[in-house]
């Protein structure tokens, strides 16, 4: 049984005739046992013919037995050879690897995958050492054919011919024996390519978590967003015993001032695009630490389960190197408490909460009533007394998640947690009135210490946290002139005074009336002294010659939707205004212009301002755009689109107030500014404050980095331009240089400017 496949092309026969199916020896067994039954019956019934029939039937059976004997010995002979080429012809072709052989090997099968892979061909002599090869056996001994045998799936590795290794996994089953010898089948499953993808993927993930190990970045996911997996840098960070955590779990390591956005983040149905939160958590040492999630939601197909989660980043450094950017930003320095700005980030974020989990909040405005009588009578430090112990107060009554805050000047906000108690917010401003009348002893004694509050509650009452606390000052303002009056917004409230201020309607006439007038303020180049822009900004002149600043109008107009008029005045009269003096002989300046929120978010901006500079032939490169840091950051990725827009114009991009706002130094790499200007709360003490100073480096330094240029405002002498200056700011704007002008004594500026520049 040697070379079946060569045996086959020499045109060998091995294949032996078998006997027909149809022979049985059991059968032919039954049929005499039948037989001699019915022949002793017959004996028995015809006892005369019994002795003549036994002897015939006797001779029957013995050469009945004979050829029964000779048959099985034929059949059993036959029906047990081995018809080769059949197999052959079944096993050559298939696209595994197999070998038919005995265990003594005297018949050996190679096919034609497995030869491939040896590297043999079809008329191969030693088949016994390629099968030897082919179970990666180099050196056999006695127990070599049980291992092979006796596994359920035997593992080999060879080399092939051109010295790739090659595993394969073999399954042996015996399928026949044939004289004396054991005949057994060989299948292969190649184990080559699932090695190596095994093996890259054990590389792939070794280098994934050496380089989130290294980089100090947590990933968290969940499928059903109440069981979460947590990776092993992770779980590093927060002391987790455990890589599986359950919502409950991992929101109790949440500060509790930071849970309601983790649950507004828990419960949004949809974050395909990516939503960042900065949260407090207990860390493994036991500490708050600050943390950003950036987390996004993938949704599920028919093969793959939705998944929730991000990577998670320790940030409390960089909080830590924010902290005086942030307190000036954020901190009012009088009262230790958050301002407006903190204020406003904070209320928005809460709105956007209270709307994805159906909560609710109370913005209370509280007013102390007549405190300037307090500041004129008990001079401005107890006045500043009193401020700071109000806000102590207020800071008792703030529910987790809340907020207490000074608006301005005598005005403060509290925010709470509304539990379903429509009595709370009028029960928590008794509270807050009673405890401030205990501070009327010593020198406040002969003083009736009172405060007023109107209240509002959000989500219902408005569209956003500025509108419901706008409502919540309404309602203040309802009662103005009571003392220690209550007072709960009602939608006919806002109506009422916008429709109804006698202020509205002379601001509507006066701009029919062109009684609107920009003014312009010089800003200069710090490093030679001459103008290179000015700063529009409007003014109401009144018939009689009266001058109202923007600060008297503007939020009226804001109120009652006149903004958008008196922002399209602005930009094309300082277009105007621009392109005129150019005319006139002088060398070309930057035009600064304010934009309103409402005007900001209009969809066809870029076409109006592009209306603007072809209506006055104005280069684009000399018109500028202020915007607030809150008015670009309240929705950044809008924001960020709208700019990009002006900018393709051509027009210069500024931040204005920069440290009044967020002042988060990470937007100057998101939003294409050209210019940052820094508010006059850095310039005013930076000759006496090291620490201001270090701030307005650090800030210049920075936007340098991404080739934005620097301006202060609010320069009022020699000193702080000198230090701003060898700070590397670029430009300046103050009254040291000139106060906002007239069209007409502008001009006169421009005049002196460049008479100064000539006798450099």
């Amino acid at each position: 049984m040697n070379n079946g496949s060569d045996n086959t092309k020499n045109g060998k026969k091995n294949k032996v005739k078998r006997v027909s199916s149809s022979f049985n020896p059991l059968a032919a067994a039954v049929i005499i046992v039948v037989a001699s039954a019915l022949v002793i019956g017959y004996c028995i019934l015809n006892p005369e013919y019994a002795k003549s029939t036994l002897i015939i039937y006797i001779c029957t059976m013995v050469c009945a037995t004979l050829i029964l004997a000779i048959s099985g010995w034929i059949y059993k002979n036959r029906k047990t050879s081995l018809d080769v080429s059949d197999v052959i012809k079944i096993t050559e072709n298939l696209n595994t690897e197999m070998i038919i052989w005995s265990d003594d090997f005297s018949f050996v099968y190679i096919n034609r995958k497995l030869r491939e892979l040896l590297g043999i061909s079809a008329d191969y002599s030693d088949k016994k050492e390629g099968v030897w090869a082919a179970f990666g056996i180099n050196t056999p001994d006695s127990t070599a054919l049980e291992r092979i045998v006796g596994s359920n799936s035997y593992e080999s590795t060879f080399r092939n011919p051109s010295g790739s290794l090659i595993s394969i996994a073999w399954s042996t089953s015996k399928v026949k024996k044939y004289k004396k010898r054991d005949v057994y089948l060989s299948t292969g499953f190649n184990l080559t390519e699932l090695k190596k993808m095994r093996l890259n993927l054990a590389n792939a993930n070794d280098f994934f978590h050496s380089s989130m190990e290294l980089a100090e970045i947590g990933l968290i996911m969940s499928t059903d967003r109440r069981v979460f997996r947590a990776s092993p840098e992770l779980s590093h960070m927060l002391g987790l015993k455990n890589s599986s955590i359950n919502v409950n779990e991992l929101r109790s390591i949440i500060h509790p001032n930071d849970r309601l956005q983790f649950d507004g983040a828990i419960r949004s149905k949809d974050i395909t695009a990516s939503k960042n939160l900065e949260m407090r958590l207990k860390s493994a040492d036991g500490s708050y630490r600050w943390y950003s999630f950036r987390l996004k939601s993938i949704i599920g197909t028919g093969n793959t389960a939705p998944l929730f989660g991000g990577a998670v980043i320790d940030v409390t450094q960089k909080h830590e190197k924010d902290i005086l950017i942030e307190r000036l930003a954020y901190m009012d320095d009088v009262t230790e408490i958050a301002n407006r700005n903190k204020l406003v980030v904070t209320g928005q974020e809460i709105y956007d909460s209270c709307k994805i989990l159906d909560y609710s909040f109370w913005i209370i405005v509280l007013d102390i009533d007549r405190f300037h009588i307090i500041n004129d009578t008990c001079g401005y430090t107890n006045g500043n007394f009193v401020l700071k112990n109000f806000a102590h107060i207020l800071y008792k009554y703030v529910t987790p998640g809340g907020l207490a805050a000074r608006i301005s000047g005598d005005n403060f906000a509290l925010l709470l947690r509304d539990y379903g108690d429509e009595e709370m917010p009028t029960r928590t401003v008794k509270a807050i009135q009673e405890d401030f009348t205990r501070l009327a002893v010593d020198d406040f004694a002969s003083i009736s210490l009172t405060c007023s509050a109107g209240y509002s509650k959000m989500p219902e009452d408005g569209g956003s946290f500025l509108e419901v606390m706008e409502h919540a000052e309404f309602a203040l303002k309802s009662n103005a002139g009571i003392q220690g009056s209550i007072c709960g917004y009602e939608p006919s409230m806002h109506d009422s005074i916008i429709g109804n201020t006698e202020l509205e309607k002379a601001l509507a006439l006066a701009i029919d009336n062109n009684e609107l007038q920009l003014y312009y303020q010089p800003k200069i180049d710090l490093s030679s002294g001459k103008i290179m822009g000015v700063e529009a900004l409007i003014r109401w002149i009144k018939p009689d010659g009266t001058v109202i600043t923007p600060d008297s109008f503007v939020p009226i107009a804001e109120s009652s939707h006149l903004i958008g008029r008196i922002s399209e005045f602005v930009l094309n009269e300082g277009c105007r205004q621009n392109k005129l003096w150019q005319k006139m002989g002088y060398s070309p300046i930057v035009m600064s212009i304010n934009f309103a929120s409402s005007d900001f978010y209009q969809t066809d901006l870029k076409e109006k301002v592009f209306e603007a500079l072809a209506r006055s032939a104005l280069d684009p490169q000399w018109l500028e755009v202020e915007l607030t840091e809150s008015l670009a950051l309240s929705d950044i990725d809008f924001a960020v689109d709208q700019m990009n827009k002006i900018r393709d114009l051509g027009v210069k991009l500024a931040m204005d107030d920069f440290g009044k706002g967020y002042s988060s130094l990470s937007y100057l790499q998101v939003l294409p500014i050209t210019l940052l200007k820094l508010d006059r709360s850095f310039i005013t003490d930076i000759e006496h404050d090291n620490i201001a100073y270090e701030i307005v480096s650090a800030v210049i330094r920075i936007a340098k980095s991404k080739k934005i240029e620097t301006i202060a405002e609010g320069i009022e002498n020699n000193v702080q331009e000198s230090i701003l200056r060898m700070a590397g700011c670029d430009y300046g704007q103050g009254y040291l240089y000139g106060q906002p002008m007239p069209p007409e004594k502008i001009l006169d500026f421009f005049e002196q400017n460049e008479k100064r520049d000539m006798k450099r």
